[in-house]
């Protein structure tokens, strides 16, 4: 009898994937438009704050919904602990960032994080990684350094914090490599939120009256509110589109999409912002995203050698 997980995905399933994945696409951006709208009158670290909690307040009821348990082993407490401060510092520091940067140049750097992750498990985990990939990752440091030159000449400092999401980010990435095994997608984004919750709330307390432009936290005016909850909303909207986007259709054939995250940034911020990234940060771009499709076309043609592999009689 065959193994039905071996069977490939139907159609209808895989397109309902690839839906997904381009409505995460459209969505993640919203985020980042919410955040630099509200970096206007509010601090980053009180927008941090509000992209957990809205998150956490909204993800809650589906959890209740779906009837999902929220009961954590104990060996997995340290885990989702790590995995909410990866997630929140990622956050931080791209907020921080986007409230001087435009949308597009901030995210570009960001786009690093893949190359890290597969850096990272070559030479630290221990996994099998063909040359061309390592070639790949490092053309995409390339185009990186293309789009923080002009940005560190006009922004200062400031354009190194994506860079920071970028590696908190691939370790973000690598903590839910192991959790996602474990524990449902849904109940694990509640709890990342939740931790991160705990940890953001204490620190405004703690930040009230005393000045600090990053932490001091101040009450919303008017349309702030709507930037703030826009924040956490299309936080949770997007990821809950991806995560059942890699429940219905392969990795392979959704990873190349996620790239059109940075066309649709770009479009956004030239839209609400006026802001349009210079001919040196469109090469970067360029040169990110070819690497980033190569590296995906690489990791491809390896999975197909595995199968073939496998699948061949013994002699």
């Amino acid at each position: 009898m065959t193994d039905a997980r071996a069977l490939p995905a139907p159609t209808d399933r895989i397109l309902a994937g690839v839906a997904l994945m381009l409505g995460f696409c459209l969505t993640a951006p919203l985020l980042d438009v919410a955040a630099k709208l509200a970096s206007d009158t509010v601090p980053v670290g009180q927008i941090t704050a509000a992209r957990f909690v809205v998150q956490s307040a909204l993800m809650a009821p589906v959890v209740a919904i779906m009837g999902l348990s929220l009961r954590v082993a104990r060996g997995q407490w340290l885990a989702l602990s790590c995995r909410a401060v990866f997630l929140l510092v990622a956050t931080f520091c791209f907020i921080a960032a986007i409230s001087v940067m435009p949308l597009a140049d901030a995210l570009a750097i960001v786009f690093v994080a893949p190359f890290i992750v597969l850096l990272v498990g070559k030479f630290y985990l221990g996994e099998e990684v063909g040359p061309r990939r390592v070639g790949a990752a490092l053309v995409g440091f390339v185009g990186v350094l293309f789009v923080i030159q002009p940005s560190f000449a006009v922004f200062g400092p400031v354009a190194l914090f994506p860079l920071g999401t970028a590696v908190c980010f691939a370790s973000y990435i690598l903590v839910t490599r192991g959790l996602s095994r474990q524990m449902h997608p849904v109940a694990l984004q509640f709890h990342t939120g939740a931790i991160a919750s705990l940890l953001c709330l204490p620190v405004l307390v703690l930040a009230e009256g005393s000045g600090s432009a990053v932490f001091d936290p101040v009450w919303p005016a008017g349309v702030d509110w709507l930037w703030l909850f826009g924040v956490g909303f299309f936080a949770a909207l997007s990821h809950m589109m991806m995560t059942y986007a890699l429940s219905m259709a392969p990795s392979a054939t959704l990873a190349p999409l996620q790239y059109l995250e940075l066309p649709v940034a770009t479009l956004l911020g030239f839209l609400v912002f006026g802001d349009f990234p210079n001919a040196l940060t469109l090469t970067g771009i360029a040169v990110i995203i070819g690497a980033g499709l190569y590296m995906i076309h690489r990791e491809r043609v390896t999975a197909r050698q595995l199968m073939t592999e496998r699948a061949a009689p013994p002699i």
